[in-house]
């Protein structure tokens, strides 16, 4: 995303109605280079902070504040997916520093992708390095890293499959 133009769009999405004017919202954010498919909804204290591209599917719902942070790296949410309120996807980590004064060593980053006709739930946090497939729930609070299977339920932290959906 151009941060400087997202930058610029800020303020403008902090007074929009919570849950209105969702065409000026798409609109805002491709202008800033987001991809952003028709029916998507974001509520207007959504905040991206993203080197990367972000990219949103049809239908999809982008609950009030999720934060959408990172580095270089792409965030891909699919078709119909459904994020609940203060979810975190954060595609920034730091290397363990071998030596030093700092736990933090350097910096780099790793894509999150949510499949189609997902379920996050409510203040669950998904780290770069993330793939969750078709049709997965993750639950409240889940620390997710990694890769899961379609038709998943995903809780707990670290997260885990609790067991298949299909």
């Amino acid at each position: 995303m151009k941060s400087w133009i997202y930058s610029a769009i800020l303020p403008l999405f902090a007074i929009l109605p919570a849950t209105r004017l969702f065409g000026l919202k798409r609109a805002l954010l491709r202008c800033a280079g987001a991809d952003i498919a028709s029916e998507v909804k974001l509520v207007s204290s959504v905040r991206v902070y993203l080197g990367g591209k972000l990219t949103i599917g049809r239908g999809s719902w982008i609950g009030h504040q999720t934060l959408i942070v990172g580095g270089k790296s792409d965030v891909t949410i699919g078709e119909e997916v459904d994020i609940a309120p203060r979810v975190l996807m954060a595609t920034g980590h730091h290397e363990v520093a071998a030596s030093g004064p700092k736990a933090a060593g350097p910096g780099y980053s790793l894509p999150v992708k949510i499949g189609d006709g997902c379920w996050i739930g409510a203040n669950a946090t998904i780290l770069g390095g993330s793939t969750i497939g078709d049709a997965s729930i993750v639950a409240a609070n889940a620390m997710v890293k990694g890769d899961f299977p379609a038709k998943s339920l995903i809780g707990g932290c670290p997260a885990r499959v609790i067991r298949s959906l299909a």
